[in-house]
């Protein structure tokens, strides 16, 4: 048990006293689930983390934070910046400073500002993320941050208070694949940057970030446990191929990160290299191969198969393309399901299950997530 001080929530789970964590909007956000996913990890005598699908870290922060060593990784630039600054920083009182100083920086116009900052005050048609006062800080402040020669978790640091200041001022439904009609409320108010929470760490605690294809990273890392979050497509079989995935939800973060003011297109001025005619992910892969089985379901256990573990929590939601007899079917060739979690969001209520046929029927139901521990 790596948790030392532990409480049972309204759910009867275990989880670490004073656990908190830090994030974005985020339509797979797994915030809700931390509980759950501790508990489950409670069952075994694990004591590293692999989270290869790490999106705002709030998983690689709480098994972090429960003691854990965590090897993070994710395909976004994004998730890699938010890793190095809550996993490899160590101590928040030495980037006080710095965060104050970006607060400081006097606005500027700049690119920023020309493709996303709008005017409060017109009727224009024109929807932006932000109000122009805020992007032109935002204009100040990312010039400023490739100025000052930061090493690489500094900058880490910088970028991600950066981000989720201004994840508290959007005017969006969580997104940037389009904006509000109207101003939101939060979008009034000014850009202000604050020091990440930064866990207080041991020097001793080796956690890794590694970014690239799960396949390709799953190849050179080892650990006890890992976490499986795959960005699942929608069971939805009349998705057109064009629909909008993750790479293209948040596409304006990848350009706060690499500050390449990218070609854009369309009402969102979204990157070009976030066009979603091709998949950004395999397991996010709508079609069928010529055999009918679903990409997306082969893709999962592909990586049950390859991934370098004792232990597996698989997470799922009764939304994706998977079915509970394609799931059962991939699980049971790499290991032994050891518990089985239901989390119902609309009943607020975590059920047990069995590997049975009654929960092959219950999968099928809206809006659940399932949590599979699984031993390989």
């Amino acid at each position: 048990m790596n948790a030392l001080h532990q409480h049972l929530d309204l759910f009867g789970c275990k989880t670490p006293l004073g656990l908190s964590t830090e994030g974005i909007k985020y339509v797979g956000s797994k915030l809700k689930l931390l509980s759950h996913i501790l508990s489950l990890a409670d069952e075994i005598d694990a004591e590293s983390v692999f989270d290869p699908f790490s999106g705002t870290t709030r998983v690689s922060q709480a098994f972090a934070r429960s003691g854990y060593t965590v090897i993070s990784s994710d395909y976004s630039v994004w998730s890699e910046t938010f890793a190095r600054c809550y996993l490899l920083g160590r101590d928040p009182e030495k980037y006080k400073s710095l965060i104050q100083h970006l607060n400081s920086v006097p606005p500027v116009n700049g690119w920023f500002t020309e493709h996303y900052g709008g005017c409060p005050d017109t009727s224009s048609s024109i929807k932006r993320p932000w109000q122009i006062k805020n992007t032109r800080k935002l204009d100040g402040i990312r010039l400023e941050i490739d100025h000052l020669g930061l090493n690489e978790i500094e900058k880490s640091v910088a970028l991600t208070s950066l981000i989720q200041a201004l994840d508290r001022i959007d005017s969006t439904i969580g997104h940037f694949a389009s904006y509000l009609k109207e101003w939101s409320s939060r979008s009034h108010n000014d850009l202000h940057l604050k020091v990440p929470d930064i866990l207080h760490q041991d020097a001793g605690i080796a956690h890794q970030v590694h970014r690239g294809d799960v396949f390709d990273v799953a190849k050179c890392v080892s650990a006890d446990l890992a976490y499986l979050d795959p960005p699942y497509g929608s069971n939805n079989e009349k998705m057109p191929p064009s629909r909008v995935r993750y790479a293209s939800y948040y596409h304006l973060w990848t350009t706060v990160i690499l500050n390449d003011q990218p070609d854009v297109f369309g009402a969102a001025n979204r990157r070009v290299d976030s066009r979603d005619q091709v998949a950004a992910s395999v397991f996010e892969e709508f079609r069928k191969n010529d055999e009918g089985h679903f990409v997306a379901v082969e893709a999962i256990e592909k990586l049950l198969e390859q991934i370098q573990t004792k232990w597996i929590i698989l997470s799922y939601s009764s939304g994706g393309r998977a079915t509970a007899k394609d799931l059962r079917s991939a699980i049971s060739n790499v290991g032994t399901v050891l518990d089985i979690r239901e989390i119902d969001y609309q009943k607020n209520v975590m059920a047990g299950m069995r590997w049975t046929d009654e929960w092959v029927s219950a999968i099928e139901k809206d809006n659940v997530e399932y949590l599979f521990l699984v031993e390989k």
